[in-house]
């Protein structure tokens, strides 16, 4: 539920209805997408460390991870006055690309994970015949 906040937000700002909230963040472009990607880089990591400790709900994570956070870009667009926002109508979308990019990288960059050597998978040496000597 915490989660769906900022899309509350950023939705009712939007269809006017808390329209004294348009204008209130001042802010450039540079600074908003600079936002969303490390928005992106963060998320993509803090996946990776919650994937690795549970990997048994990857398709739950997943979820949160792509949608949750670009809320928060969405919501301080919103924000945003209204010159900026006509100037730059898909900022948003591009916003939400970065992030995607920025949130696969560390997926991507990865470390392979270790293999540790099972104690079945030691091969022992075939006991000596005392027929063949």
């Amino acid at each position: 539920m915490l989660l769906a906040v900022p899309w509350l937000l950023a939705a009712l700002v939007q269809l006017r209805l808390l329209v004294g909230l348009r204008g209130t963040v001042a802010f450039d472009l540079y600074t908003f997408f600079s936002a969303a990607a490390a928005l992106g880089w963060v998320a993509g990591n803090v996946y990776l460390a919650r994937l690795r400790r549970r990997a048994a709900v990857r398709t739950q994570l997943r979820a949160i991870y792509l949608i949750a956070p670009p809320g928060l870009l969405f919501a301080a667009w919103a924000l945003l006055p209204l010159a900026l926002q006509q100037r730059a109508p898909f900022s948003p979308f591009y916003a939400l690309a970065v992030y995607a990019l920025f949130l696969c990288v560390p997926l991507t960059l990865r470390p392979p994970r270790l293999r540790r050597p099972s104690t079945d998978a030691v091969r022992r040496p075939p006991p000596a015949n005392d027929a063949d000597a």
